[in-house]
């Protein structure tokens, strides 16, 4: 647990100091757009590629780790549309179920890839990075489709749902990293020199956005929405997925890196495709920020029962 705690730290250290930050020294929300904007489209696929690029996808059990991560968030996204009436039920409308669906199935990339790698290194990078080759496009086509017919002021075409998970530079950068990895395309040294720069920066830059973008209003009396995505992404998940990872034989590095992967909490970007596709942005920012914290806590024992 010591050694969990101790990789774990650093992590919400620096999603502290970006909560810190937001209500010092940068209080500007333009500035942290600017920063999330470089994060996303610039320094992260830059360390998926490179970290895709440079492991050695065949000394890693990429089909045990990317097949439980995958098969997680499908029986994740399966419960929550089969437990839908039951939600109605609960007042929980249309926009608040999506909130609560992209809450359970998302996860936060950065906190995944920084444990991963203070964990096991280059290793542990290179398995969690084939984790989000296997769980990246599958999240964003189900999240995309499901506000599309849920919260969507009026319906998206599949055209501009295909479109919305295209534009996504993550998918992208999985797909070059993994293409240039199998084909062992030769790449010269500045482009190693340059791409490790920019992949070194993006973990610790992300955190600090990570902390900047929670907002930690009403977290006292949370709602029943906010409480039933916390549980099924903090416990369920975790559950699934390391379920599955024993069916298929994992053991080792490679089930702590799935109870990792599996017990993030729901990555920020799940808020911005709200906004845009009509969710309930104030519900999920609450679920977020919720997931953050208590992860602080529930993180450290689902690592410790496989590590």
């Amino acid at each position: 647990m010591a050694v969990v705690i101790a990789a774990l730290l650093p992590v919400f250290i620096l999603i502290v100091l970006g909560v810190v930050l937001k209500r010092t020294l940068m209080r500007l929300d333009t500035q942290w757009n600017g920063l999330e904007r470089l994060t996303y489209f610039v320094l992260f696929p830059m360390l998926l590629i490179q970290t895709l690029v440079k492991a050695d996808l065949s000394k890693v059990p990429v089909a045990g780790v990317g097949g439980a991560l995958l098969l997680s968030a499908l029986a994740m996204s399966l419960l929550c549309l089969a437990l839908r009436p039951a939600l109605s039920r609960l007042d929980i409308d249309g926009p608040a179920f999506t909130s609560i669906f992209q809450g359970a199935i998302r996860w936060q990339t950065y906190v995944a890839l920084s444990v991963s790698a203070n964990m096991f290194g280059e290793v542990g990078l290179a398995l969690a990075s084939v984790a989000m080759v296997a769980i990246i496009p599958l999240v964003n086509v189900l999240s995309v489709a499901v506000l599309a017919h849920y919260a969507a002021p009026k319906k998206q075409s599949a055209r501009t749902v295909v479109m919305t998970v295209v534009r996504n530079p993550l998918i992208w950068a999985c797909v070059i990293g993994l293409v240039v990895n199998v084909i062992h395309l030769p790449l010269p040294k500045i482009w190693h020199e340059v791409a490790d720069a920019l992949g070194r920066s993006s973990l610790a830059i992300g955190l600090l956005v990570t902390g900047a973008g929670l907002h930690l209003e009403g977290l006292l009396r949370p709602s029943t929405g906010a409480a039933i995505g916390v549980v099924f992404k903090l416990v369920l998940m975790p559950m699934v997925a390391l379920g599955l990872a024993v069916w298929f034989g994992l053991s080792g590095d490679s089930l702590a890196i799935v109870a990792i992967c599996a017990a993030v909490p729901t990555s920020t970007s799940a808020y911005v495709l709200a906004r845009q596709m009509g969710g309930d942005a104030p519900l999920l920012a609450q679920i977020i920020t919720l997931q953050t914290i208590l992860a602080a806590i529930t993180m450290p024992i689902a690592i410790a029962l496989v590590a």
